[in-house]
């Protein structure tokens, strides 16, 4: 039935489940999304940074990272214009100079800034650091109205359907494709997924203003400060390897702490919500879409979960609709599938 009209189910209204329904709708396939919450983009996404940023990802990530996020990047600057592409600043305390040293070692597509630079990008953090990297070609966005858009652009279609407050095994009507995007959940299906814990904060100041994501790199515990507007501010995250979904005091001490390092600012600001949930992760940190006859697993995004869900579900759907076969992200399969 490639190329035709077909009936698929995808499960998880997650960023993922919500690109891969996306993808499939633009091509004229009937979808309907199964999602056990109350709305689209509830879980794992709900407590994402929303960072777009495939350069200081290639620190130790894949070379798929850095290749598909810029992807990403395209597609929520173009497709669904959720994201600002205003750049990543990358600071380091003078005791940590060697930790900026090393990560410029590691990365590319920045350029190196003085304090003068610093001032000029980030005029709150004049005077605080006497280098930075700036990573010109970065996004960020918010991923609860970015996971909104993209709802709202599915309702646009006549052939979407969603089904919200409905657990995936409750629906047992008859679809040509059943695609599993639930994330974490999908555990009963995928025995090596993982859940590895992130937690974060968002603090909320008139004190401070900055126009970018701005990492502050620290021996113990690195942290990530994200504008969202407003005088608010995401601080994230942690990357623990348990399966709990609580907030520890320990990390809150260490992302406030860290978050002070950066600008005694937030050392008065409100905290107005703390949030914690796990990432889908396999073995290597990479994505997986897997294929069993006309069920599709398309998980394990880990901490890239905006950044590489517009590319992996553009792959998902061409399994879908064209039998394609990728063999950064499939099991080899030759009997069943074509190479796109």
């Amino acid at each position: 039935m490639a190329g035709s009209s077909q009936k698929i189910r995808v499960l998880g209204a997650g960023v993922v489940g919500l690109a891969v329904a996306y993808e499939l709708a633009r091509a004229g396939q009937s979808v309907e999304i199964v999602e056990r919450a109350a709305g689209p983009g509830l879980g794992c996404s709900y407590f994402a940074g929303g960072m777009l940023a495939p350069w200081c990802e290639d620190e130790g990530a894949a070379p798929l990272v850095l290749e598909w996020g810029r992807e990403g990047i395209e597609y929520w600057t173009n497709t669904v214009p959720a994201a600002e592409v205003n750049g990543t600043l990358v600071v380091a305390p003078p005791r940590d100079r060697p930790d900026l040293i090393r990560f410029s070692r590691v990365t590319s597509g920045f350029v190196q800034l003085d304090p003068a630079g610093v001032a000029e990008r980030e005029p709150d953090l004049a005077g605080r650091f006497d280098a930075a990297l700036f990573f010109a070609g970065e996004a960020h966005l918010d991923p609860r109205r970015a996971t909104s858009m993209l709802a709202a652009h599915l309702r646009e279609f006549a052939t979407v359907c969603f089904r919200f407050d409905t657990a995936a095994e409750a629906v047992t009507e008859p679809a040509d494709w059943i695609i599993d995007c639930r994330g974490f959940a999908a555990r009963d299906r995928l025995a090596d997924l993982r859940g590895v814990k992130g937690e974060m904060l968002i603090l909320a100041t008139r004190e401070i203003s900055l126009a970018r994501p701005v990492r502050l790199l620290h021996p113990r515990h690195p942290v990530y400060v994200v504008p969202r507007g407003d005088g608010r501010f995401m601080v994230g995250a942690t990357v623990i390897e348990n399966e709990n979904r609580r907030v520890t005091a320990r990390s809150m001490l260490e992302l406030l702490s860290a978050a002070y390092a950066l600008h005694p600012a937030f050392g008065e600001a409100e905290i107005v919500e703390t949030g914690a949930d796990l990432r889908p992760a396999f073995p290597d940190n990479l994505p997986r879409i897997r294929r069993v006859g006309r069920v599709l697993d398309v998980n394990g995004l880990y901490r890239h979960g905006f950044l590489l869900a517009p590319a992996l579900a553009r792959r998902a759907a061409a399994v879908v609709l064209r039998d394609a076969y990728f063999p950064e992200v499939m099991d080899a399969d030759p009997g069943q599938r074509q190479r796109a």
